[in-house]
């Protein structure tokens, strides 16, 4: 039976990516992303603002434009997979963690709306996939892409437009 792990969040940049490197030299980078919903208290009538915290981390060349274009505030659409996980906290006790390994990201909004990065062309606005991401869809678009039409000299399509009366008043 098939599987599907996917999580899909439009959010801002809680703070400043934080990028590190592993002994291997693969780059990873941490970030808090927060969404929102907003909803009617049904006791007051008054809305109420509720906003989730996630942690996602990228991995390779996408942590690096992570940590160079993601910055605190920043809107961010972003692509990836869950991965539960556990640590041991100061009292040793157990906890347990969900992180988004992110395989996607898009930049959303101008390049005023963050408070630094690097100038792009185009808005502001990027979109980034991780190489696993990348190498999985060129054969899915192809088999989705149609085939270009062929062109066809004029004169071969006869009862088409070409002869049609265009001296309508509308």
């Amino acid at each position: 039976m098939a599987s599907v792990n996917k999580v899909i969040l439009v959010g801002n940049c809680g703070r400043d990516p934080e990028v590190r490197y592993l002994p291997n030299g693969q780059a990873v980078a941490n970030v808090s992303i927060a969404t929102s919903s907003r909803r009617k208290d049904r006791n007051t009538g008054e809305t109420v603002e509720d906003t989730q915290w996630h942690r996602v981390t990228f991995y390779d060349r996408l942590a690096e434009i992570a940590g160079e274009y993601l910055k605190k505030g920043r809107s961010a659409y972003i692509e990836g997979r869950l991965k539960y996980g556990k640590y041991t906290d100061q009292s040793g006790v157990e906890k347990p963690t969900v992180d988004i390994v992110a395989t996607e990201l898009q930049l959303l909004g101008g390049q005023g709306e963050s408070s630094g990065g690097g100038s792009r062309q185009g808005g502001g606005s990027g979109s980034y996939q991780s190489r696993q991401s990348q190498q999985s869809r060129p054969a899915q678009e192809q088999q989705s892409r149609p085939a270009a039409p062929a062109a066809a000299p004029a004169a071969a399509n006869p009862g088409g437009f070409e002869d049609f009366d265009d001296s309508i008043p509308f």
